[in-house]
């Protein structure tokens, strides 16, 4: 038995016959001391409600019990492994509910519904194949602040280092503008390769992002996306080539906005994306 009482989680994946499917972007953790520092990471979490994504045989779920967690809802779409987790959740009380299901396709509001004033926390270790488009998901969400507080998320560590990367960097691009826009990130750790059944080709990481207030002036956010994400779809060009694509001259507001014609995206700090943003939003 592991320290939490359960069984190992190397004899849980045999004995379910979990092998990780690369179609699915599974990698699996066996460690729990790792998990439980993962869980630590998230920060207090005794009286929270934890989103789960991708739980796999439950060692981050086993972790995140281990440090306290009052009530964790796991969304799991391979039917798999929910044997594993409803064994879990029997061990702990029902503290655990678990949803077969695409977290793409899930509406977390109406999901997690009344907290009774509780902090919600999305702690997870993303399937490798929808990590990217999760945090998109969440971090493009029309009212703001949104439903959680912070994500404590794993992704490769390329991913990781786009997510938190300065302008004038070769992996600073649409993804850190998102992100940085409404959020802090910042990476806490490395996971190595050795930690996950089976090894993958990377070295993985933990993200903590914790939403921030937007200013007054802030530019629309479906506007905000389709300016970066056009400047960034030809980001060898200069802006007054890429810019094109918005459907208007270019030049107008890029001097409204005070930025040179013959910079390129790259080179555009958030707050300049959001000057941009706005006069583009005035012109357009």
């Amino acid at each position: 038995m592991s320290s939490d009482g359960l069984p190992p989680l190397r004899d849980v994946i045999d004995r379910y016959d979990l092998r990780a499917k690369k179609s699915l972007g599974q990698n699996f953790l066996t460690d729990l001391n790792l998990t439980q520092k993962i869980a630590r990471a998230a920060g207090n979490i005794k009286d929270a409600v934890i989103y789960e994504v991708g739980p796999g045989p439950g060692a981050l779920t086993r972790g995140l019990l281990m440090q306290g967690a009052q009530k964790i809802i796991a969304v799991e779409m391979d039917h798999r492994c929910i044997l594993a987790l409803n064994e879990i959740a029997s061990a702990y009380d029902n503290k655990v509910k678990v949803i077969e299901g695409d977290a793409l396709d899930v509406d977390e509001a109406a999901l997690i519904g009344d907290t009774n004033g509780k902090d919600i926390h999305v702690v997870a270790n993303l399937p490798y194949n929808v990590g990217t488009a999760l945090l998109v998901k969440w971090m493009t969400v029309e009212n703001w602040l949104p439903w959680f507080k912070s994500l404590t998320l794993m992704f490769q560590k390329e991913v990781g280092e786009r997510i938190v990367a300065k302008p004038k960097s070769k992996a600073y691009g649409r993804l850190s503008v998102l992100c940085q826009y409404r959020a802090d990130p910042r990476i806490l750790f490395d996971i190595p390769r050795q930690a996950f059944i089976p090894p993958p080709k990377v070295t993985s990481c933990i993200v903590q992002i914790t939403p921030k207030e937007q200013p007054a002036n802030a530019p629309d956010q479906k506007i905000l996306e389709r300016v970066v994400s056009v400047a960034f779809n030809q980001r060898r060009k200069m802006l007054r080539a890429s810019l094109k694509g918005l459907g208007i001259d270019p030049a107008i507001i890029l001097a409204s906005a005070n930025i040179k014609e013959t910079a390129r995206a790259e080179e555009l700090s958030v707050e300049d994306f959001c000057r941009l943003a706005l006069e583009y939003q005035e012109n357009k």
